[in-house]
């Protein structure tokens, strides 16, 4: 690669090389995100939307889908910035290979993560493709999701990379997994609003990233503008402060 390549390219062409890794297996890859959330809506949302028929002044299967869109950007980008950077960086030695070339790391960590909140754009508008069909979320405002989908992606890409740096053994990643993300999709507001649980843990909900990713996309599909700008402000500024620290965390381990 030349030298004289801008910054932006270089980080474009990390995105490319997992683009290019991920599309050469696009059936088996791509397939997952549409029909996972038939199985979702169909084991939980057809059940209780029978009984449940509105949560928070909306249709239930709409509350559900609209989360679900958003949750399922959380899991792809926390998959392939765990379990999939992690065998790149100690099992295949692909970062080794990047840094070769004339990328700085930085800019290596930056394609990563963007390239995990592609998926997460990718997943959510499968989602979104999906649960359309079945006469949910019927407004011209969900073509914002697969957006906020990018942005839930490159959040907890740069939670799960700033993770990676530090892991030592790749099982204990599900710690994160079964510890963190797992609990987090049922105190965030997918499947109930976070106001109906208890006064002393509201407050601890608005500590998880997924609650401002869910209640951001909830505020555009419904036009709930109360909270956007609060919820956007926390997930940029999570963004930037886990990306500082996982091309810190990644430079250390590196040099290691």
């Amino acid at each position: 690669m030349n030298k004289t390549h801008h910054p932006f390219q270089r980080i474009l062409s990390v995105w490319y090389r997992h683009f290019r890794v991920y599309t050469s297996h696009l059936l088996s890859n791509g397939f997952p995100p549409f029909f996972e959330p038939l199985i979702f809506l169909a084991g939980i949302g057809l059940g209780l939307g029978q009984v449940i028929r509105e949560m928070d002044g909306i249709p239930y299967l709409d509350f559900l889908a609209s989360g679900l869109c958003i949750s399922t950007a959380m899991m792809t980008a926390a998959y392939e910035c765990t379990f999939g950077s992690f065998i790149r960086l100690e099992y295949e030695k692909i970062y080794d290979g990047i840094l070769a070339a004339p990328i700085a790391l930085a800019e290596m960590v930056i394609g990563e993560i963007l390239w995990a909140g592609s998926k997460g754009f990718f997943f959510s508008f499968a989602v979104v493709s999906v649960v359309s069909l079945f006469g949910l979320l019927r407004t011209p405002w969900v073509v914002a999701i697969p957006f906020v989908g990018f942005l839930t992606g490159v959040f907890f890409a740069s939670l799960s990379l700033f993770i990676t740096s530090f892991v030592k053994n790749i099982d204990h990643f599900s710690f994160y997994m079964t510890g963190f993300l797992s609990p987090m999709f049922f105190f965030s507001g997918i499947v109930f609003p976070t106001s109906s649980l208890p006064g002393w843990l509201i407050p601890m909900t608005e500590v998880l990233p997924l609650t401002h990713a869910v209640r951001l996309a909830r505020g555009i599909l419904f036009q709930r503008p109360q909270l956007l700008v609060w919820d956007s402000l926390f997930l940029v500024g999570g963004i930037l402060l886990f990306t500082m620290l996982s091309i810190r965390g990644i430079e250390k381990r590196m040099i290691q």
